[in-house]
């Protein structure tokens, strides 16, 4: 025993050997770890630098990209002088004095002009010649001099055109505004409309349908799994139109109105059915063969195996289509314009924030905080269900 115990090594080495095992990581790991990190990054980076942008103010966010949210820039300003009430008269001249201010504060002024066709045209110090004899000077600091020969009429000062650094600022403004948008609550109740019937029912009839082709004889049972798999390549474009005509053609018929609810649910049923089916299928096909022979022994019928048995068996599969659908249809502004239009009523989130852009993009700065706002319900069922979802895409694949 002394001479094993003098020989087996101690915990002192062993945890030695264990450290230094760990040191002599093979290169491809540390490549492996490497490039996994790189990915990360690099798909968070966007991400990141939208959510920074949403709450950035938005002159700022015009001009320049959100790595230099932190730092101080220049822009091109516009500021009025007193009310020409408050001119004084020096010699044969009269005067506006006063300082031109950024959110209260001096501005520190790089460059100034009195047209916005030339805002730039001169340094602080210099004395620029405007019509009818008067001049405008503008100090670093931000003091301005304006004087003419004849007295300033009006209710309104003058607009000083100035370059000046702002410091970065940040708040809910861009938030405020699209939360606050006209009809933006309808439309987000309209999307919750079309998006819950559209996840749901195609899970259901998929659901079926994976069980017959797994475990139910039937003839041409594999060429109805390759139609399903080939469904997959149709690009949804091509089918929309025509999709679009059949169902007005159907609807005329028996009376239905076009743009309904029930056309865009059919529609998110067809364009999400074949994944459903082929996902839910590679899942139901791999459970244990014993649980359904059991089941068929005790005089259960397929109705009741699949109800109580392969049902409650499939919810990783559910939770996982689930995820894609819900997302698929939620993000959805192509099928949602096609088979609902764009009018008030029936009008969803996503066709809301496009409406608020302007009808020349004019106001793009929200699209920041409108992402947000819009990805807001899609990230709460997703990490609901996340758990779900690498169980359900990954079962089938070994048995």
């Amino acid at each position: 025993m002394t001479e094993k115990a003098q020989t087996a090594p101690s915990l002192e080495e062993s945890n030695a050997r264990f450290s230094l095992s760990k040191l002599r990581r093979s290169p491809l790991t540390i490549l492996v770890h490497a490039s996994v990190l790189l990915i990360v990054i690099l798909w968070t980076l966007p991400t990141a630098g939208l959510f920074i942008s949403s709450f950035r103010d938005k002159d700022q966010l015009a001009l320049s990209g959100w790595w230099t949210s932190l730092t101080a820039s220049e822009q091109n300003l516009v500021d009025r002088t007193g009310a020409p009430d408050t001119q004084i008269q020096e010699g044969d001249v009269y005067v506006l004095k006063g300082q031109l201010l950024v959110d209260g504060k001096p501005a520190d002024v790089h460059a100034f002009g009195f047209s916005s066709r030339e805002p730039t045209k001169f340094v602080p110090g210099d004395v620029a010649e405007m019509r009818k004899g008067g001049t405008l000077t503008v100090t670093e600091d931000g003091h301005y001099k304006m004087t003419a020969l004849e007295p300033f009429k009006g209710k309104r000062g003058k607009r000083i055109f100035f370059t000046a650094v702002v410091p970065p600022k940040f708040g809910l403004d861009n938030y405020r505004e699209v939360l606050t948008a006209e009809g933006i609550g309808r439309s987000f109740i309209n999307s919750l409309t079309v998006t819950i019937p559209a996840t749901i029912i195609p899970i259901l009839i998929a659901a079926y349908a994976a069980y017959a082709l797994s475990w139910m004889r039937m003839p041409g049972r594999n060429l109805l799994i390759a139609v399903v798999v080939g469904l997959l390549v149709v690009p949804l474009q091509m089918s929309l139109i025509p999709l679009l005509r059949l169902y007005n053609d159907i609807g005329a018929f028996f009376g239905v109105g076009a743009k309904t609810y029930l056309g865009i649910w059919l529609a998110h049923t067809g364009f999400g059915l074949p994944l459903a089916i082929y996902l839910l299928r590679n899942y139901i096909s791999s459970l244990p063969r014993e649980i359904i022979e059991s089941a068929k022994v005790d005089g259960a019928t397929d109705f009741e195996i699949f109800m109580r048995i392969v049902l409650p068996l499939s919810f990783p599969a559910l939770a996982s289509f689930g995820i894609f659908q819900f997302l698929w249809v939620w993000n959805d502004l192509l099928v949602a314009t096609v088979f609902l239009g764009t009018g008030e009523e029936h009008m969803v989130l996503t066709a809301r924030l496009r409406e608020l852009l302007g009808s020349r993009g004019g106001n793009w700065e929200i699209l920041t905080a409108s992402a947000f706002v819009s990805i807001a319900v899609p990230l709460g069922v997703f990490f609901t269900l996340q758990r779900y979802l690498v169980r359900g895409l990954l079962s089938g694949s070994v048995k």
